[in-house]
């Protein structure tokens, strides 16, 4: 398809995303967020329950403050309830405080719903929709409805569901929504229905809301854009109660790349793993390395074949091109890596190994791979790799050598924490260091001893920050004695780091792992 049809972007992150397990926003976290959306393009910004959550409402009082350049904010609620007028109902009194001129409130449209939920019957449900959206736009508000349940409900009685769209649409409403609340029902099914919806109501703009318990919420959402729908309501990186909402990373570049719809624009979609990221970060959650379009992993290569193919040529193993969704492309180095990998990874890490013999090249891989048969992983270790490289091609000058190292870990009672303490003995520029230090773990005391031993030497250690440690049993049959792999992710601020140790013991692993983010750290600024 290729269209250069708008198709609007409503983002439920802070309210229908916010549902989700585990996820929270700070007040400050959701007017960030709520800038980072504006700038990034994002057409309707949803902000929350303003009738019934204190904390809602005051974001609606702190977002008043600020000035968005294209993003109108909008506040939720549901229709009125069923034996209160629309003008004395205290929830939609709040969305008409929230202040915000547009405003979406959900109604039932599955009579499931209308009769064991609300416990009332379908005209009087036609009615409380009818009142509601009337009340809102005589008050000068634009308003959205969202048809809940609409799928189920108009696979159970279209004409009903119809109808419940019929009376939102009569009253004014802006837009009606089609939401799959439940998440279970299938592409063909939503293009089908949506279809079904645009025919019924010609020139009324139609949104679709679908869930993921599926799998399928992307799916569903595109199908329904092909079907005539023309805005996408879904949350950032897919939070949202259950299994979630539809993914508007996923759904964007979409529409945008492969669909020909306008969204945001080729320049805008380009920070959209910035977006997702930062998103992660204020929700205080952790990036999925697989997320895609936008993950780590959405661009790495790691068979040697593949790294080969994109090496002619990107298009044979890449759907789109990374930096058009600000992502890059990764080379992965393992047992299943041929020259064309070692050659590529060591330019993404800024090491040309073209003028390099063929033998010289053999000599990385087979260290690679004798380090992988040991339990060795590089695939989250460029900081490790790139030593390795160095050490390989005999280009390594160690910045110090260690003379040994010693870890006491105490408890004095049953109570009382565990304490644990690191002395470091190292060797700098011809002088011998011996320093101790404490830390609430062995590798954190271990840390504290390397910084201290170090700084004299290299105060640029200081801005290095662990900001992962990750432990791997591989071989757990041999209980106590297995070996373990210690993966350390580093950053200074500037740069973000990745490096693994591998021994029986746990605290030389943690070791190799430390001392090879303290060398990364120290050769990458000497290299610049």
């Amino acid at each position: 398809m290729s269209t250069s049809a708008k198709v609007f972007l409503y983002d439920t992150t802070l309210r229908d995303g916010a549902q989700g397990e585990g996820i929270s926003f700070s007040d400050a976290g959701k007017v960030r967020f709520a800038r980072l959306l504006d700038e990034f393009g994002i057409d309707y910004i949803e902000g929350g329950f303003a009738g019934s959550n204190p904390r809602d409402r005051k974001f609606f009082e702190d977002i008043a403050r600020e000035r968005l350049g294209h993003a109108r904010v909008t506040a939720f609620g549901s229709t009125r309830r069923v034996d209160v007028d629309a003008k004395d109902d205290p929830q939609l009194a709040g969305l008409l405080a929230a202040g915000t001129e547009w405003v979406t409130v959900y109604g039932k449209a599955w009579l499931l719903h209308v009769k064991d939920v609300l416990r009332t019957t379908g005209p009087k449900n036609i009615q409380m929709i009818a009142d509601t959206v009337g009340y809102l736009s005589a008050a000068g508000r634009q308003v959205f409805f969202d048809a809940e349940h609409f799928f189920d409900g108009y696979k159970n009685d279209p004409a009903y569901a119809l109808q419940a769209l019929g009376a939102a649409v009569r009253e004014g409403a802006a837009g009606v929504v089609l939401c799959d609340t439940n998440g279970g029902s299938l592409p063909h099914e939503v293009a089908e229905i949506t279809h079904a919806v645009c025919a019924a109501f010609p020139g009324v703009e139609v949104g679709i809301h679908t869930h993921n318990d599926s799998g399928l919420a992307v799916a569903a959402a595109l199908e329904a854009v092909r079907a005539g729908a023309r805005q996408v309501q879904g949350a950032v990186n897919g939070y949202g109660e259950r299994i979630g909402n539809a993914n508007l990373v996923s759904i964007l570049p979409a529409l945008e790349l492969k669909m020909g719809f306008h969204c945001v624009g080729a320049e805008k979609l380009r920070k959209l793993r910035e977006l997702s990221v930062v998103t992660d970060d204020l929700a205080n959650q952790r990036s999925d390395p697989r997320q895609p379009y936008v993950g780590r992993a959405a661009f790495s290569h790691k068979a040697g074949m593949h790294v080969n193919a994109i090496q002619k040529n990107p298009k044979t193993f890449e759907h789109v091109v990374p930096e058009a969704v600000g992502n890059q492309r990764h080379v992965l180095v393992s047992e299943l890596s041929g020259a064309a990998n070692v050659l590529l990874k060591a330019a993404e890490l800024g090491m040309d190994l073209t003028a390099l013999d063929k033998k010289r090249v053999s000599e990385v891989l087979d260290a690679v791979k004798r380090r992988e048969n040991k339990g060795y992983s590089y695939e989250s270790a460029d900081g490790s790799f790139k030593i390795l490289l160095q050490k390989v091609l005999n280009e390594h000058t160690p910045f110090f050598e260690l003379e040994g190292f010693r870890v006491i870990v105490e408890k004095r009672g049953s109570d009382e924490p565990c304490i644990s303490e690191a002395t470091v003995k190292v060797k700098v520029r011809g002088e011998t260091e011996l320093t101790a230090g404490e830390g609430s773990g062995p590798v954190d005391a271990l840390n504290a001893a390397l910084r201290q031993a170090l700084t004299r030497f290299y105060p640029e250690i200081e801005q290095i920050a662990l900001t992962d440690y990750r432990v791997r049993i591989l071989d757990p049959q041999e209980a106590t004695r297995a070996v373990t792999r210690v993966l350390i992710e580093s950053g200074d601020g500037v740069r973000q780091w990745g490096t693994v140790g591998v021994s029986e013991n746990i605290i030389e692993a943690s070791w190799q792992a430390l001392l090879d983010s303290v060398e990364y750290k120290l050769y990458e600024d000497r290299a610049r």
